[in-house]
């Protein structure tokens, strides 16, 4: 069967037809996804009946894969992260605007997320072109963010504070498991707008999960801009929304998209895998 691309949105996203991630992917059939993920940003498989050495295998072909640093991954399969929701939870695993593991000196370059079991309805994911977002702002704005680079930490999500203001967006105890002391933590500075290292384009690089402040400044002197920043990368005409189905995968470009998981499915069990694959150091 041969592979086939079709855009989702004007903005980004596509879904690709005929590959099956259960075999390994030929050289011409990885280049065809590889080509469509640094065109589109993200693209969607669906159908597909996987393993979880599946996606290792896969994941594994654009580079070296990520042990997520704060979470414990699933049995057996360290690449592996487990993000569950039950009926019982109120709270869900990437339930705001964010680009995956930015407080690592070397942030994801992609993630791939698979769908093992999912709601009746809800439970979407949107995602966001920072390609755009940048593009869109004046050249004003342009010239100034290009001279600053801003701290991302996760002290903005995984402490026991940060939780009670925020409502436990990281998911309840009972189906997300920490891996580490809540007094540990991670911290990195990266450039706010970045270039990929691929498509050569410029993207905008703060999130609101992770980025804290601007350095040499302080979360006060940061937060105005950075909160047009935030809510500025929001605007619809940057995103595309994808409906799961029981089966589908979706695999995004972390240097130049963000992504936020919907909790609209209350009362109901949704499971899925993910495996992210590291990055070089934002320039």
């Amino acid at each position: 069967m041969s592979i086939t691309v079709h855009p989702v949105s004007p903005a980004l996203g596509a879904e690709v037809a005929g590959v099956d991630l259960s075999r390994r992917l030929g050289a011409e059939e990885f280049d065809t996804v590889h080509r469509a993920l640094l065109d589109h940003g993200v693209v969607f498989l669906r159908d597909q009946e996987v393993q979880p050495r599946d996606l290792v295998d896969f994941a594994a072909r654009f580079g070296p894969l990520n042990v997520h640093p704060m979470m414990k991954p699933l049995d057996g399969y360290p690449a592996i992260l487990e993000i569950v929701k039950n009926p019982e939870d109120r709270h869900n695993f990437g339930g705001s605007w964010h680009t995956d593991l930015s407080y690592l000196a070397r942030p994801a370059l992609a993630s791939l997320l698979y769908a093992r079991e999912i709601p009746p309805v809800g439970g979407d994911t949107l995602f966001a072109s920072m390609y755009l977002a940048y593009e869109a702002l004046s050249d004003g704005l342009k010239g100034l963010l290009s001279g600053l680079r801003a701290v991302h930490d996760t002290r903005r999500i995984y402490t026991p504070d940060a939780q009670r203001r925020l409502g436990g967006t990281i998911g309840d105890a009972a189906s997300m498991r920490r891996n580490r002391p809540e007094d540990q933590h991670e911290e990195a500075v990266h450039p706010v707008v970045r270039t990929h290292p691929e498509t050569g384009r410029r993207a905008l690089y703060v999130n609101c999960n992770f980025t804290s402040r601007f350095e040499d400044m302080t979360e006060a002197e940061s937060a105005p801009l950075l909160d047009f920043l935030f809510t500025h990368l929001q605007r619809p005409e940057f995103t595309c929304r994808f409906r799961w189905t029981e089966g589908a995968v979706a695999l995004w470009d972390n240097r130049c998209t963000q992504h936020y998981a919907l909790n609209d499915y209350h009362g109901h069990r949704r499971v899925m895998h993910r495996v992210s694959i590291e990055g070089d150091r934002p320039a």
